[in-house]
């Protein structure tokens, strides 16, 4: 039994790694709280996070969709529009991404992170 349980945790411990590593890249949890207020043009994007390089969103917005957490949505009318959108499995990711800021701001008053 002891044995199972070890197993049942190693998986767990391996999956959450993942997913803390995901959320943690930089840049990404910004993103994803940017998005949570609905759909955005890359544009809009870039403007709402100053420092973010056009480069490493477009790579970031390619890690989401890939993961399935957003979609991209093309309007083919001229002038061509791309909206990006959280998917129910990213829109889940709110409550998560609230209680890290709730965290940060309670431990702004503590002391400085680093």
């Amino acid at each position: 039994m002891k044995e199972c349980e070890e197993k049942e945790f190693q998986h767990l411990c391996t999956n959450y790694h993942s997913a803390i590593e995901f959320i943690g890249k930089r840049w990404m949890g910004v993103i994803i709280h940017t998005l949570l207020d609905g759909p955005k043009r890359f544009h809009e994007i870039v403007a709402s996070i100053p420092g973010i390089s056009d480069r490493l969103l477009t790579e970031r917005l390619r890690d989401l969709e890939q993961e399935g957490l957003i979609i991209k949505k093309i309007d083919t009318a001229s002038p061509k529009k791309v909206e990006y959108e959280l998917t129910a499995a990213g829109k889940e990711l709110e409550e998560v991404i609230s209680a890290i800021i709730k965290w940060v701001k309670k431990r702004e008053n503590v002391t400085e992170i680093k």
